[in-house]
This record gives C-alpha cells, structure tokens and sequence, in this order.
C-alpha cells in the first residue's frame, strides 16, 4: 500500500520517522481521520476544516494548501485502490533539535482497509463506565490518548465497551466519540464544553434539528444516567446507542426511538455522498 510523506507518495513499508521527531519525543502532532465509501471521501471539507484548525492551534504550519492536500489523498485514494478506507493525516512536531522546541512538521497520510460499525453492532448497543478526567487541549485533535490508553485494562476488567469523560461540570467525550443524550422531555442534548466536536457529531445535529429539539450544553452525570437514551457518535461507529452505563440499564437496554431514527437517517445520508 501507498502512503505519503510530506511531498511525495512512499510505500508503507519505506516509510520512516526518525526518533528525533516530537510525536516520539513529547507525543506533539495532531492528526485527523476520515473513510471512504466506493472510493469516496465522506465529508472531507469538514475534516479538512478541523484539520487545519487543529494545525493552528498547535502552532503547526501546513506547506500544502487545501486544494493541493484535497489532490493528494484523492490520488492516494486512488493508487490504493481500496474501496473502504481509514485516511489517516497526521501532522507533527518535526524534527526538533533540543526535543522540546517545535520545528518543520512532517506530513504523513496513510489509507488503510477500515472496519466500520455494523448493524448488529448498532442492536447491541454498547455498555460503557464514566471516569472523571479533563483531555488536554480538548479543541485539538492531538495524538495524546494518554489516559484512554493507560484505561484500557480497566475496561477489560469491567467487560465494558468504552469510558465516557466527565468533570465537575459536565460530562464531555469519549476518548474517540462524541455523546449525545435524549432526556425524559425530548430533546436531545450534547456537551459543548471541553470536548472536540467531531464531524459525524456536526452532521447528526444537522439531521435532528429536522425533527426534535436540539440544545448543546453542559449535561451533568446525574443527567446522564436518568436520560431516556444515550448514544455515541463517530467516524467509523457512525452511532451506536449507549444501553448500559456503569451499572444503569438506559433505555431498557435497547436502542431508542429518536437514536434508531439518527441511525436510518446517517446511512442515508452516507449513501447520498457516494
């Protein structure tokens, strides 16, 4: 498989990162990542957007501009020649000469087959817990997935999914998804503090302001757990209903009404890009 490295396509193989780098000193880099459907970028405008919002508020320069890494991961797309793809765009710290100081970035695009949520997975909905922790830099979409990482034998003990964010204010994320929670009223409700706002998030707020209340705002854990449905959001989960949360059934443990009518809606809108 072909990937690119900073101004030309390399097999994956060849491709090196020197130790120097600070994504391997410091984990400094951001990145972003979108699939292909039949070859088709879903919804690269917006990841391009978060992309290069990410890079300035990391104070990384981007050499490439939006039409020209539009160009670059259409041809890698191309050269692949894999019909459902991961497009990972990783920017980082660069070759730092004390390992502390940012230098030039280096650029890295990978396309990779992808495994997406499937329809069984969406039915049995998924059994996460709640971890009080604040992501660094939370507007950024950063390589750092320490705490998420350091959980996962916990999440192995507690045969759960997923952890789920949250502070003294607010419930925020999932280390790779965004939370939404339809309360006992009918609306439905995510955070908007302190969490990155992820692009299936941005279009499944889109599709439910057609049909039901819609507010962003602070959600408490008391909240959470006395809501009528929970479900997550993401680029490769698409949405997936939230039925158990410590040790709290949501929604008798099934998919609710308003998460099944996202989830039909989603797809169709997926199948209208391609």
């Amino acid at each position: 498989m072909k990937a690119y490295f900073n101004d030309h396509f390399i097999n994956n193989p060849e491709l090196k990162l020197h130790v120097a780098d600070l994504s391997m000193q410091r984990g400094y880099a951001i990145f972003d990542f979108l699939r292909t459907i039949k070859n088709v970028p879903l919804f690269l405008n917006d990841h391009l957007d978060r992309f290069y919002h990410s890079a300035t508020a990391m104070h990384l320069s981007v050499k490439q501009s939006r039409e020209e890494l539009t160009g670059i991961i259409h041809q890698l797309i191309e050269q692949n020649e894999i019909p459902e793809a991961g497009i990972r765009i990783m920017l980082t710290g660069g070759y730092s000469a004390d390992s502390y100081n940012p230098a030039e970035p280096n650029l890295i695009i990978t396309c990779n087959p992808v495994k997406t949520a499937t329809k069984e997975d969406f039915e049995k909905g998924y059994s996460v817990i709640t971890y009080e922790h604040q992501r660094e830099l939370p507007h950024i979409k950063s390589i750092s997935y320490l705490t998420a990482v350091w959980l996962q034998p916990l999440l192995k003990q507690k045969k759960v999914n997923d952890v789920l964010y949250y502070n003294q204010q607010s419930i925020t994320e999932f280390p790779r998804c965004n939370v939404f929670i339809v309360t006992k009223d009918g609306q439905l409700v995510t955070p908007v503090n302190n969490m990155l706002k992820g692009i299936t998030r941005k279009h499944v707020l889109e599709l439910a302001a057609e049909f039901i209340p819609v507010k962003e705002r602070n959600i408490t854990v008391d909240e959470l757990m006395n809501a009528a449905e929970v479900f997550l959001t993401a680029t490769t989960k698409k949405i997936i209903p939230v039925v158990k949360i410590n040790d709290t059934i949501i929604s008798n443990g099934k998919p609710g009404p308003v998460t099944a009518q996202l989830y039909r809606q989603f797809l169709v809108l997926e199948q209208s890009l391609i």
